[in-house]
């Protein structure tokens, strides 16, 4: 019974991953070629997100940093989780409240020619969407990581990469996979130049 459930579960997950492909592949192509030409005239990738989202913003900016695959060695990029300073997280959420916590360090750290992936599933998230308006006061592009709806980032992101779930577990999925394929894509753009 329990081997039934797994089993349908995983194809339920390849169905949403195959879907996110057809749907998602031309924004995640856009996501690339804006991200290398952001780095390449200086800026940096600011990453942000919550729970399982905090991780693939972490998980994510280690493989800008280090690289994709270790057999294939290259120059560092510049990206930072903004999820990582937790004296800072836990100082600011206790005297300010955590919805700013993001925004604050955007106001601090970022520059024009910088990106910021913002990853909700739900597209609600209040910190997430405050962190976008405050990329946006400083002309930062914004790559919004949602579920299917968007939520209220769908109208807020220059790119948006919506997963057509709303299953949290499928969406963080096709999250890391699409963040991979867009380090993969951008490392290719920046060898050819």
């Amino acid at each position: 019974m329990s081997q039934t459930f797994i089993s349908e579960l995983l194809t339920r997950s390849a169905e949403v991953k195959q879907l996110c492909e057809t749907q998602c592949s031309t924004a995640a192509e856009t996501a690339a070629q804006l991200i290398a030409k952001r780095l390449t005239a200086g800026g940096k990738l600011l990453l942000c997100g919550n729970g399982g989202s905090a991780g693939d913003a972490q998980h994510l900016a280690a493989e800008f940093v280090a690289t994709l695959d270790h057999k294939n060695p290259r120059a560092g990029l510049a990206a930072l989780a903004l999820t990582t300073d937790t004296s800072f997280i836990t100082a600011y959420s206790n005297d300010f409240g955590f919805e700013g916590i993001f925004a604050r360090q955007i106001e601090a750290l970022g520059k024009s020619d910088d990106v910021l992936i913002a990853i909700s599933t739900s597209g609600n998230s209040e910190n997430i969407v405050r962190a976008i308006e405050s990329a946006q006061g400083k002309n930062i592009a914004v790559i919004g990581m949602t579920g299917e709806t968007g939520g209220k980032m769908a109208n807020l992101c220059d790119i948006l990469l919506n997963v057509p779930s709303q299953i949290t577990m499928h969406i963080q999925e096709c999250h890391i996979a699409l963040g991979h394929a867009i380090t993969a894509r951008i490392e290719q753009i920046l060898q050819t130049k």
